[in-house]
Parts: C-alpha cells; structure tokens; sequence
C-alpha cells in the first residue's frame, strides 16, 4: 500500500535527505508506490500541502520540494492507491484548517460502507469531503470525534484529547467493517488503519495494521556541538517525558536514529511542548485474537 513519513521537532529540521536519499527514503519506495505524493509542512503556524499525482521517483517537483522544506512539523506520504481514482484530490495528505492527516490502509469494502460511515460525519464536515477516497472520509470521522473534545481551529489541543477521539473513530469503522487486519503483508482488500495526525503542534500516529517505527533519539547527534537546543534526550531514551524530536515512517531510515517498531493498536505522540506519549491500552500482540480488536471488547 502507502509509505508514510513524518516528525516534530523543536527546531526547524530540513527532510531532504530522509525522502531522498536514505535507504528506505521514500522517493526509492515510490518505485513500488507510483501513485501520487504529498508533503504538508509549517510555515509560521501555517500548513502548506504540496501533492501530485505522479510518480515521486521521476517527479522533478518532488525533488524540488524536499530539497527547500525546512519546518518544525512535515508529513509526507506516497500513494499506492485502494480506493479512488488517480487524481490530486485524492492524493494524501488531506488538511482542514491546520489539521493535516495522511493514511497507509484501507477500508474493506469501502463502496457499500461509505454511506454508513459518512452519517457519523458531523454535518458541518462533511461539505469538506471533496474525492472519492476511504482515507479522506476517515479523516473527517476522526475531525468529528476530536470536534466533541475540543474547538479544532485552536493553535492547541491535549494529546490525550485526540487520542481518545482516534479510538473512538477507530470503535467507528471497526464496528462497521470488522478488526483490522495485523499482518502488514496481509490481502490489500482488509481494513488497515495505520495513520499520522498533526495540526503543527500535537501529532499522533496509530498503527493501525501497516508496519510504522518511531524515533526520539539517535546514536550520535552530528549537530552536538552546534545545535542550541542539544540535550541529553537527543542521544538517549527521555528521562523526563519529554523529547526534542519524534520521526515516524514506515520503514526505518538509515544513519544515527534508533528505531522502535510500533505494535498494533498502539498509538504514539507528543504535544505541543514535545511531551512523549506512548498509549498501549489496545495493543495487540500475535498471540492475541482478532476479536479483542472490536469496540465491545474495550467498553
């Protein structure tokens, strides 16, 4: 299916190298994801959302773009389409107001059950809806439950707040389509809903099925002697709760980052003053039926 990519940091981070030229960076896996790209980034606050609906591998503008994005927020994402024509519209990320949302899944038959899971929609959202595509439905579900947590257009909103409204659009869609499925490499036609969140400030990703790694810290920061905001987080687990940066993609990107693989069901994020959190509550080991997956089994 996608790949996805994506971080917050406490300084402006240039992404050139990550989706260009690192070994799982995602201009190489668009050989095998040719169906569009998107970059949103920060700018003073601001999202921009560049996209395209050609290949990011033989896609000059891709190339231009990630050699000038240099923000403190980015996700960026290439496309191998499930749902959906091959158009721009359809391309991730998708954003409303500063919320920007990129999604590596599908939804299992997603024609017959559109119409059941726009009416969870909140009216006022659902005149935003604009393709044809699963994720970008899945996008709105999610803006309605974090809506009845909080007013969306504020510069800040508790990272538990919409942690809480992630399982409840995930209750949402697995109460209409069934669990997701577990295995990364599993039929493209199951439900899977791995994602990343932003809206600049506070970002949160669930793996959701398709494979996705954090990273908070790195063996050797290059930037040590340099970088005004080095501590010892930077090079070692976070002793306090806080972090200086956290990446997340699909595969692990070569150099000095230290990976952890998230399990399924398991949510990741920080809030606007780069706390970590780490929600385990649903996680979802192999051992584990399937069943556990569905919302009557976390009421």
């Amino acid at each position: 299916m996608c790949r996805l990519f994506g971080f917050r940091s406490v300084i402006e981070s240039q992404v050139h190298h990550s989706l260009m030229h690192a070994e799982n960076a995602l201009m190489v896996q668009s050989e095998r994801h040719p169906d569009g790209w998107g970059v949103g980034y920060y700018v003073a606050g601001a999202p921009h959302i560049i996209k395209s609906s050609e290949t990011a591998l033989t896609d000059t503008l891709f190339r231009r773009v990630s050699g000038i994005v240099s923000s403190e927020t980015v996700i960026a994402h290439i496309r191998k389409a499930t749902q959906g024509q091959l158009t721009i519209i359809n391309t991730h990320p998708f954003q409303y107001g500063s919320w920007v949302f990129a999604h590596n899944g599908n939804i299992a038959n997603f024609g017959e059950r559109k119409d059941c899971i726009r009416k969870l929609i909140a009216p006022r959202l659902q005149r935003f809806i604009l393709g044809d595509t699963d994720s970008e439905m899945f996008f709105y579900l999610l803006l309605t439950h974090i809506a009845r947590r909080a007013e969306l257009h504020r510069p800040g909103c508790d990272i538990d707040a919409v942690a809480d409204a992630a399982r409840d659009t995930i209750d949402d869609i697995v109460s209409i389509t069934g669990p997701f499925h577990l295995k990364t490499d599993g039929p493209p036609h199951e439900t899977y809903l791995t994602f990343l969140l932003t809206n600049g400030s506070t970002m949160l990703a669930h793996q959701g099925g398709k494979d996705l790694y954090y990273s908070t810290y790195k063996t050797l920061c290059s930037q040590r002697d340099v970088c005004p905001s080095f501590s010892e987080e930077c090079e070692n687990k976070s002793k306090t709760g806080f972090v200086n940066h956290l990446i997340f993609s699909s595969e692990p990107l070569q150099g000095e980052n230290i990976w952890h693989q998230m399990r399924p069901g398991q949510m990741v994020g920080v809030d606007w003053r780069m706390r970590l959190r780490v929600y385990n509550d649903r996680i979802i080991g192999p051992q584990e039926d399937l069943a556990m997956l569905s919302p009557q089994a976390h009421s």
